[in-house]
């Protein structure tokens, strides 16, 4: 067996402040890898924007809150950030978000966690943008926007902005035990 050493970068602490670093890092290591597919979380659209920017020529996928996520009937992807995105080649992404969605209602209605959430809680414990950075190349990768048989990089963070990034071997949301999280690029040293 080999050994490998790689850097993680680390931030003191989450948030929409370490979005730059972590798009600069994610990017670098996808040219090192040789890997074009990349999967971004983004709201407002703000982060997908900016990575839109920083992933000129990749397969660049944006996944949004999932319409409703908020309020009833309401996406809070702007419409200005969408055009700019696909106007850059970007592919957006709004579905059903695996983690959650019936299993929440259960949650909520009966006071109690079913699996999805406590496999969501787990990888809290890395940290929230761990949580998104998986979920999303599992949408991304049952809505056919990514390859299942190469490694992507999914960049993610804790509220706005991203403090996240992963190298992924991706699966389907069917097939998530699959999945390999085989880097970590960069996450935040603590919670909110």
């Amino acid at each position: 067996m080999s050994v490998i050493e790689k850097t993680i970068v680390y931030f003191g602490t989450p948030g929409r402040s370490n979005t730059e670093a972590v798009l600069a890092s994610a990017k670098k290591r996808a040219e090192e890898l040789g890997i074009k597919n990349i999967v971004v979380a983004s709201t407002t659209g703000e982060t997908g924007v900016k990575a839109s920017q920083v992933f000129k020529g990749f397969n660049l996928v944006v996944v949004t809150h999932h319409t409703g996520f908020k309020e009833p009937g309401q996406q809070e992807l702007t419409e200005e950030n969408r055009r700019i995105m696909e106007a850059n080649g970007v592919k957006v992404y709004t579905g059903t978000h695996v983690f959650m969605n019936v299993e929440r209602a259960i949650r909520s209605k009966f006071d109690t966690a079913y699996p999805a959430e406590i496999m969501a809680q787990t990888l809290r414990l890395f940290c929230e943008g761990m949580k998104v950075a998986v979920e999303i190349v599992a949408m991304a990768a049952d809505a056919g926007l990514i390859p299942v048989d190469r490694d992507v990089v999914s960049i993610a963070g804790t509220g706005r902005g991203a403090d996240t990034a992963i190298v992924v071997q991706p699966a389907n949301s069917s097939r998530i035990f699959d999945m390999i999280i085989k880097e970590i690029i960069a996450k935040p040293l603590s919670r909110m």
